[in-house]
């Protein structure tokens, strides 16, 4: 590319040249070339094959030209078939860029909508920006942007697991075993039950030797039949025998158990574990079990009624109804507002709160 417009500007310099050159001296040059350009034709000597940059400008002289009796080297339809094909270069370079791109906001905001809402076709999310926000945009570029982001594969679009988990998680359990160490080297089982709509810890207890129905006594203290609890996770521990799963489908609740080794698929419960280690049994030493239970007492209460939880909202599981939420105020505390910080487990955490100054 670069050889052939720098071809080019050498013959539009020649071009110049032999514009301020007098007409006489043109004439004797043309008849001059003419006759060397003779011999060749006498000879039937086969000419050179002609680069790009000589095409383009035989082709842009034949528009001043008697072209037809001056032509010599090639036939006449080669010298069309040139213009042709530079028609076509042409119109290709002018025609690249099509209808103008929309802006890159409206581009990332069609993105957005289409990975939030899967089973939205480009017709449904152009007519949400057009009633909805007043954005006047073609579903055929909607489209375009939508084959971008999900490659035609066939079938139905599939909701992702997230989604599904989030419809569901107000019926489901999620419940857990995890091991902890006393002052004594004593080994003690912690058992866990997660609400995962809400992320409340339902039930919990400690023991030393964990036995089938032991579990099955914690899940009928944990599930009273009031609420519309539907599902239990579990994963593939010997402690949930047959017995232990019969017994909680009495209750009326379906088994779900995890695949074998993917602790990935109880995540919630997973979550709350390396919680309860990081903030609170990572920093404290139990010395017996009756120690363990009052740690996990004071952490459980503050975890369910004044821990914030960023999947929330961000919100806290168990609210106290005295719970006011105050209104944003910036950088700045409410007028005749201070904090009060409540220690917990002896200062490992605080819950802090707004009231009102003395007078």
């Amino acid at each position: 590319m670069l050889r052939t417009v720098r071809h080019l500007l050498r013959d539009l310099m020649a071009l110049v040249r032999l514009g301020l050159t007098s007409r006489a001296h043109l004439a004797a040059e043309n008849l001059f070339l003419r006759k060397q350009l003779a011999l060749y034709q006498e000879r039937r000597t086969k000419p050179r094959r002609s680069d790009p940059a000589t095409r383009v400008t035989l082709v842009l002289l034949s528009r001043w030209l008697d072209w037809r009796s001056m032509l010599t080297v090639v036939q006449p339809d080669t010298l069309i078939r040139w213009h042709r094909q530079g028609w076509r270069l042409f119109w290709r370079w002018k025609s690249r860029l099509g209808r103008p791109p929309i802006s890159a906001d409206l581009q990332r905001l069609i993105v957005t909508m289409a990975r939030a809402n899967p089973t939205w076709g480009e017709e449904r999310i152009a007519d949400e920006l057009l009633l909805k926000l007043g954005l006047t945009v073609s579903p055929r570029t909607v489209g375009r942007y939508l084959r971008r982001l999900r490659p035609s594969r066939g079938g139905r679009p599939a909701q992702r697991w997230a989604t599904f988990v989030r419809n569901h998680a107000h019926a489901v359990l999620a419940c857990d075993f995890f091991l902890t160490v006393t002052a004594g080297f004593q080994l003690l089982y912690v058992f866990v039950v997660l609400e995962v709509g809400t992320r409340r810890i339902l039930h919990w207890n400690v023991t030393a030797h964990p036995t089938a129905d032991w579990t099955i006594q914690q899940f009928r203290a944990a599930i009273t039949g009031d609420a519309t609890h539907r599902f239990l996770i579990h994963d593939r521990d010997a402690i949930y025998a047959l017995a232990v799963d019969g017994a909680i489908r009495s209750m009326g609740l379906r088994v779900l158990k995890t695949p074998a080794r993917t602790p990935q698929a109880n995540a919630f419960c997973e979550r709350l574990i390396g919680t309860m280690r990081r903030e609170c049994l990572d920093w404290l030493i139990p010395i017996h079990e009756r120690h363990l239970r009052g740690i996990l007492r004071a952490w459980v209460s503050h975890y369910n009624r004044g821990r914030p939880h960023t999947s929330l909202g961000p919100g806290i599981p168990e609210p106290s109804p005295a719970l006011v939420r105050p209104l944003p105020t910036g950088h700045r505390l409410p007028t005749g507002s201070r904090v009060i910080a409540t220690p917990v487990l002896n200062g490992l955490h605080h819950e802090y709160q707004l009231a009102s100054e003395a007078a």
